[in-house]
């Protein structure tokens, strides 16, 4: 009797110990897939970060190079730096582009200016060149950094 029952409990720690070793391995199966889709996950979001950059330097040539004008210019790569979450971040590495950036930002564009009368159309344009001519030198220091930006690490 004894001996059965040792054979019983023997088996019974078998079957327990392999229960046990399969729910191990489909939790580090499952921890597995986690960390890929979490690689995954983090390597698009770099690659959609990088062309955003791309994007923010490239517009920033276009500005030097006088292929854009600068308010538009100034507009996208504030926009471009929201879209990041790095506005914050970098408005004192470019002093000159978010000053004009934050005065000029809520202009209406496209129909909704040609719906302003002509009165504040002009008023807000007077505003919008004015900061321009006061900006013009920072905001071309501000464009030739970023024509060669990359982003500085976070810690």
């Amino acid at each position: 009797m004894s001996t059965t029952l040792i054979i019983l409990g023997f088996i019974i720690i078998v079957a327990l110990s392999s229960y046990a070793t399969f729910l191990l391995l489909k939790l580090k199966q499952q921890t597995q897939r986690q960390q890929a889709i979490v690689a995954e996950r983090d390597a698009t979001a770099n690659a959609k970060r990088e062309q955003v950059l791309e994007d923010i330097r490239y517009i920033a040539l276009a500005m030097i190079e006088d292929r854009c004008e600068v308010s538009e210019g100034v507009v996208r790569i504030g926009r471009l730096f929201e879209i990041l979450s790095l506005s914050e971040r970098v408005a004192p590495e470019f002093p000159g582009l978010f000053k004009h950036f934050e005065l000029i930002k809520d202009h209406p564009i496209m129909e909704a200016r040609k719906e302003l009368p002509k009165q504040q159309r002009m008023k807000l344009d007077f505003v919008r060149m004015k900061s321009e001519a006061e900006l013009a030198d920072a905001i071309s220091e501000d464009a030739k950094k970023l024509s060669t930006y990359q982003l500085k690490a976070t810690h």
